[in-house]
């Protein structure tokens, strides 16, 4: 995921929040469904080695007649799963094979090494998003070895270029897809995690489901001067223009759009789950908004929640110790809220910066995501919902939430209006950091549980008959 898996939340805030519970009675939608006998998640010991040493290229999954593989954009992998019922409508799930950079430096182990120690398999791309990739394609070679065959198709789908905006991988997956004449019911991607000791007044681990992503801007600021010596300067250089306009970005926050989508919801709904006087707060947003507001802005990671925001990621200027440069640059990387646009935030900048000698240059730009379906009706989320308390029986909440992250799904909103971004694994803040940080890695009971729990999604989702609403026309 471009930036450390930061799809954490919806949270609501420090002191203040609240997620969103599902009444484990409910299921999908209260009724009982058709399913075929089901196959226990319960793997031999022989099954469970595999898994974390051999990496083994799942033969069955090559070999079974009724899926198919292709390579797409050259290194990219699509695997269509044929399933038996027509009727039903297909879902996708994702996983991203690149990683960022791991230099060996700080390292215990050899960055890609995939070393076991202590329990954990540690590596780049443990967490972020090998792990996906890998039991996606474990559960799904299990399922196999034990004759299942789905009733509902389905696709995999593994970018090889999330890290760098997926233009080349997701993206074309996408437009063949597309091509196909392809709608799908939902897609499941990284995302979340189920999120452990993250917040202070909630005692119990939740699961937090993201239901929209941000928008991004990339945007390079540049001032043009005439270059001259160090021993007489002018007034002022490229780089202190461009400072100047800098330091006013990140002295003048965006607005605060906290008031409507999931994490409003989310705090209306779980209101109860809170102690006095936060339950009293939480049930009457329509006057003490303002109040959680202002609360949520005091935490850097609430306070993306609530805004748009902003940071400075990069700046070049100068050639010389003696010589006043004539160019300065700077990137900005804006992550935008689902309430604004690219243009708002744009136009924004602009009037913070107020100096006609700095020239903006969009290198990139997306628009926020819309935001997916997460009620009763709403199939993939259901069955996120339901998965989760069966493998994780110690979870009972489950919220949905903004991924203030950037992820391959967000290629997809032209196939589906039911995209989820989840990851079926613990996530400590003393781990948060190890995401595309130093020691990344995984313990080796995470690893089987996200086995099992993606072995268990794929024959829950085929125990739903009905329509699937919430779908493009095509």
């Amino acid at each position: 995921m471009a930036r450390p898996y930061v799809c954490l939340l919806a949270l609501a805030a420090v002191l203040l929040l609240g997620i969103a519970t599902v009444s484990r009675s409910k299921g999908l939608r209260g009724k009982e469904h058709r399913r075929a006998p089901r196959i226990p998640s319960q793997f031999s010991q022989e099954e469970r080695v595999a898994m974390k040493e051999t990496l083994k290229v799942f033969p069955t999954v090559f070999k079974t007649s009724f899926i198919r593989h292709e390579a797409v954009g050259e290194y990219s992998h699509l695997f269509t799963v044929q399933g038996s019922d027509p009727s039903l409508q297909p879902y996708m799930l994702l996983a991203h094979i690149d990683v960022v950079p791991a230099p060996d430096e700080g390292w215990d182990v050899p960055p890609f090494s995939g070393l076991e120690s202590d329990g954990f398999i540690y590596g780049r791309g443990t967490l972020d998003n090998k792990n996906s990739l890998m039991a996606i394609l474990q559960a799904l070679e299990l399922l196999l070895i034990r004759n299942y065959i789905p009733r509902r198709s389905f696709f995999i789908a593994l970018g090889h270029d999330e890290e760098v905006s997926g233009v080349n991988g997701a993206q074309k997956i996408s437009a063949l897809l597309q091509a196909r004449g392809i709608q799908l019911a939902f897609i499941v991607d990284e995302g979340s995690f189920i999120l452990d000791g993250f917040i202070p007044n909630l005692q119990k681990p939740f699961a937090m489901v993201s239901v929209s992503e941000k928008g991004a801007i990339n945007l390079m600021l540049q001032v043009n001067m005439t270059p001259g010596h160090s021993s007489a300067p002018p007034k002022e250089t490229s780089i202190g223009i461009l400072a100047a306009a800098v330091s006013r970005l990140e002295q003048t926050p965006m607005p605060n759009m906290f008031g409507g989508g999931p994490l409003k919801m989310a705090l209306q709904q779980l209101a109860n789950e809170f102690p006095f006087p936060a339950n009293i707060v939480l049930s009457n947003l329509w006057l003490f908004q303002p109040l959680v507001s202002r609360l949520m802005e005091r935490n850097y990671i609430t306070n993306a929640l609530v805004r748009t925001t902003t940071a400075l990621t990069m700046f070049n200027a100068g050639v010389k110790v003696n010589v006043i440069p004539p160019v300065a640059q700077a990137t900005i990387n804006f992550r935008i809220h689902p309430a604004q646009t690219v243009q708002e935030v744009l136009k924004l900048a602009k009037d913070i910066v107020a100096d006609d000698r700095i020239q903006f240059h969009v290198l990139n730009a997306f628009d926020p995501l819309p935001v997916s379906p997460s009620d009763d009706q709403a199939l993939g989320y259901q069955l996120l919902r339901q998965t989760i308390q069966s493998v994780f029986p110690e979870v009972n909440i489950v919220a949905p939430g903004t991924c203030i992250g950037n992820t391959d799904s967000r290629h997809y909103t032209n196939l589906t209006t039911g995209i989820y971004r989840f990851n079926p694994i613990y996530l400590q803040p003393q781990s948060f950091s190890s995401i595309h940080g130093i020691n990344e890695k995984i313990s080796v009971q995470a690893y089987e549980t996200q086995v099992k729990f993606i072995f268990e999604f794929i024959q829950n989702a085929d125990a739903d008959p009905r329509p699937v609403p919430h779908l493009h026309e095509l």
